[in-house]
């Protein structure tokens, strides 16, 4: 099968929709499919092809950024070369949903709604007529958790939605590294060896919630590895540096793919302090959670809390709100017992649902019945 993903973004660009276009990608041709991602080129004007681990990538040059949303008429032009047996859109990302929409290529067309399109208010009442038209045009709608059936936007389409979980490969994360270098990573990021760890890995953005969680640092012990960069990153290390607890936070930056496992290891507790609806998903948190870490997750109405289980694999409480983080962090830490079955059911239920091989399977079983 012939198979085109489209999307504004690709690795090695940062982000969670990125990773799992990637994923999805090469998960389908390590079983045999042609595959071709057409993004744009975050470097310019000119179109590139390359070939990345069997996937065809096809950068389309970039004219300008408005409001995270790369302006590319020549993703439009790259898009009505291709012949493909089934296209499959990332949502959102309006350049590529019109486009398809008035090209019509390939056989089928199936759209991942990854988020609603939250904080780009002026793009959206624009865009608001052809989205409509656009989720229904294509043949299939795969919401990656229970919760997202509830966008406005998709009420009308309840019977073309396909509910497919994101999955990663787990193994790299399940594997324990060394007690030695455990030990090192002690020494070298913490003041006291024995001091709990609380982790953080994303992009640093304002939907992140990361303000939250520094802000209820004070009323809980435990020392934060921050991983991660983003236009948050001044703005949250002052505001740390405020709050008196700059010197419990260690802001790592990024962190190679190879290094990241043995982080989550370090860990005791993973949290995702989320603060808005742009946190679709968190695959961040299924990464810990393979790692047989417990997880600290948000109520957003997203998959946050689907991923995460309340009272099962972690806990998960109301945003923007630094006591009941605090609270719920406290709680699990002062309990030894009680963390550990945690991360034990979190090692569990990923392996049931959150697997690349589970997910890869489902989607091309959705490409084949249309």
């Amino acid at each position: 099968m012939n198979i085109l993903h489209v999307y504004k973004d690709y690795p090695p660009i940062l982000g969670g929709i990125e990773n799992h276009v990637k994923l999805l990608a090469e998960g389908q041709a390590g079983r045999g499919h042609a595959v071709t991602v057409l993004v744009t080129n975050p470097t310019g004007s000119r179109t590139t092809r390359t070939v990345e681990n069997d996937v065809t990538v096809i950068r389309a040059g970039r004219l300008a950024t408005v409001a995270s949303t790369p302006l590319s008429p020549a993703l439009a032009w790259q898009l009505s070369r291709q012949r493909p047996d089934a296209v499959h859109l990332h949502f959102p990302y309006p350049i590529g949903e019109v486009s398809q929409w008035l090209l019509r290529r390939g056989q089928a067309t199936v759209l991942s709604y990854h988020s609603d399109i939250v904080r780009q208010a002026g793009i959206l009442r624009f865009y608001r007529p052809l989205l409509r038209r656009a989720l229904a045009f294509v043949d299939a709608i795969i919401v990656g958790s229970p919760p997202m059936r509830g966008s406005a936007y998709l009420a009308d389409h309840q019977t073309r939605l396909h509910l497919i979980p994101y999955g990663i490969p787990l193994a790299r994360f399940r594997a324990q590294p060394a007690a030695e270098e455990m030990a090192t990573m002690r020494a070298r990021y913490l003041a006291a060896p024995t001091t709990p760890v609380l982790l953080f890995v994303g992009r640093l953005r304002y939907y992140k919630g990361l303000d939250t969680f520094i802000r209820a640092l004070p009323a809980m012990p435990g020392h934060l590895l921050v991983v991660g960069i983003g236009p948050m990153a001044a703005e949250w290390q002052a505001l740390a540096q405020a709050t008196g607890v700059g010197d419990r936070i260690t802001w790592l930056g990024e962190v190679s793919d190879a290094d990241l496992p043995a982080f989550y290891h370090l860990a005791d507790l993973f949290v995702l302090p989320a603060s808005h609806s742009s946190e679709a998903f968190g695959l961040v948190q299924v990464e810990a959670m393979a790692a047989g870490v417990p997880v600290v997750c948000t109520e957003l109405g997203t998959g946050t809390s689907y991923v995460n289980q309340d009272g099962v694999t972690g806990r998960v409480v109301p945003p923007r709100d630094p006591p009941a983080l605090a609270a719920a962090i406290r709680e699990l830490l002062a309990d030894p017992p009680r963390l550990a079955a945690m991360g034990v059911a979190a090692r569990a239920r990923v392996e049931a649902e959150f697997d690349q091989d589970v997910m890869v399977t489902r989607v091309l079983a959705l490409y084949e019945s249309l």
